[in-house]
């Protein structure tokens, strides 16, 4: 089966889903939200889409009760498989070791093209991350 292309992906939920907060009230509200998974700024837009893009990265809190954090990325090779999607690595360490490993993390996944909007989205897994902690 191939794979969508993702600018479609985007216009087909971009005006309508389930994750899409809608402002009402305000007829010229320039900024939408969504609650969308695998969206670090939680802002409706192809850019930082985790229903559109293929590599997604985010960071959430371990049901554990020590302080441990749980990244998971997204693998583009399993794309067709929803179960297998997911690589999820649990971080256990002092702060600093985590952001080091985040970042490394998220900056391994890049290519040319993508090294300013990828240091960005770093920039934003680290106050996650320290928001978490």
């Amino acid at each position: 089966m191939a794979t969508v292309p993702e600018p479609l992906i985007w216009e087909i939920v971009k005006k309508n889903n389930c994750f899409l907060v809608k402002q009402f009230g305000n007829s010229n509200a320039k900024v939408q939200f969504t609650k969308e998974p695998n969206n670090l700024y939680n802002v409706h837009s192809y850019k930082h889409s985790g229903l559109a893009n293929k590599k997604t990265v985010t960071i959430q809190p371990s049901g554990v009760k020590d302080a441990a954090v749980v990244l998971s990325t997204t693998k583009t090779k399993k794309q067709n498989a929803p179960a297998k999607l997911y690589h999820k690595s649990v971080m256990r360490k002092e702060f600093r070791k985590m952001a080091k490993a985040v970042k490394n993390q998220v900056l391994a996944r890049e290519t040319t093209s993508l090294h300013s909007f990828l240091s960005l989205l770093c920039l934003a897994m680290l106050e996650a991350l320290n928001a978490l902690l």
